[in-house]
């Protein structure tokens, strides 16, 4: 009984054997034929060496364009009009007469006046050659002297009402479309045209109270218009002082050069603002920043081998972010593997920019 019991456990050691070595073999040729070189384990990485770049600091807002100059024509007198002497949506020159109202009753006036003038420039004259020669009173002299002192007023005044007559243009621009024709009674409550400047124009927007201080004339902005596509670029003249209550937020203008008059006023624009700029920043790509436990971090690439750096961020962009502290120009950050890179790990550089 004892023999068979032998003899089964020998049979089924042969079997585990003969199962066995083929696995054996195997492994052994396969560790055999392993390359030995230590570089097998290294990880390739793309790397970036960190140099000088130009950073902006933007914020984006909505505005309105607006006429540099924008007036609405009337007459400061009532009448009816004789002459319309402009040309609906034509440029106009600063002092052009426009718009004339019948001045035919003071044009009688001042002719009136202009006589009654002769007339008391020579009765002045003759009492002060008498005067000179004692041969009047200065009492007589001095009436005399009023009355061509009072025709000279007369005629100042019949001329200012005639100059009421004239509608001139205020400044260079355009005139829009008029609401009158020659013959129509007018009074200074009835619109004639508008006109309006609009090289250079105005951008009006509106940017959150925390950019009040950055908000300062001279600060460059660009101007999109969604209709064109085209961007315009203009400058801050102008700032409320002032911060909305409501909307917490502070109003500011902007000048942009319109020669083309290809912008016009009361259209929507996209406004881009420029607070500050920065021509030697540290700028990496967005995807190089790794979260972390005191803060954020980056990998550099040092002799080999990856060196984990935490950093300070400042203005992110798109696709890069500035680095305050922790990266200095020269070094070379990893772009790429970023999940797999542990520190102090074997890497090997694939593509350096």
């Amino acid at each position: 009984m004892n023999k068979k019991k032998i003899s089964f456990w020998v049979i089924l050691l042969v079997i585990l054997f003969i199962l066995i070595l083929p696995k054996v073999i195997i492994n052994k040729k396969k560790n055999e034929t392993k390359p030995s070189n230590p570089r097998f384990q290294e990880l390739t990485v793309k790397a970036l060496i960190v140099k000088p770049g130009f950073l902006q600091n933007k914020i984006f807002s909505n505005g309105t364009l607006m006429s540099n100059e924008e007036v609405e024509l009337r007459t400061e007198i009532s009448g009816k009009i004789t002459q319309i002497l402009f040309e609906e949506g034509k440029h106009v020159k600063k002092g052009e007469l426009l718009v004339k109202i019948n001045d035919a009753e003071l044009q009688a006036t001042l002719k009136k006046n202009k006589s009654r003038e002769t007339l008391a420039r020579d009765k002045e004259y003759r009492y002060r050659q008498l005067l000179e020669k004692n041969l009047t009173s200065q009492q007589e002299y001095d009436v005399a002297l009023e009355e061509l002192n009072s025709v000279l007023a007369d005629i100042e005044y019949t001329q200012a009402q005639i100059q009421k007559t004239e509608v001139r243009a205020p400044f260079d621009g355009i005139v829009g479309l008029r609401s009158v024709s020659v013959g129509s009674y007018v009074s200074p409550q009835t619109k004639i045209a508008t006109l309006q400047n609009i090289n250079p124009i105005k951008v009006d927007f509106s940017v959150p109270q925390k950019y009040f201080g950055l908000i300062k004339p001279g600060r460059t902005i660009y101007v999109k218009i969604s209709s064109t596509g085209k961007i315009y670029t203009g400058k801050v003249y102008a700032v409320e002082p002032k911060i909305d209550q409501n909307t917490r937020s502070v109003q500011a203008r902007a000048l942009i050069p319109n020669e083309k008059g290809e912008l016009t006023p009361g259209a929507y624009a996209e406004v881009e603002i420029v607070l500050e700029e920065f021509k030697n920043a540290i700028l990496v790509p967005s995807e190089a920043i790794i979260p972390d436990v005191e803060g954020e971090k980056v990998f550099l690439y040092r002799r080999g081998r990856v060196i984990p750096q935490l950093v300070t961020t400042g203005i992110r962009t798109e696709k890069e972010v500035q680095i305050l502290k922790g990266v200095s120009f020269g070094d070379t950050l990893i772009t790429s593997g970023i999940i797999q890179l542990r520190p102090n790990i074997p890497v090997r550089l694939e593509q350096v920019n």
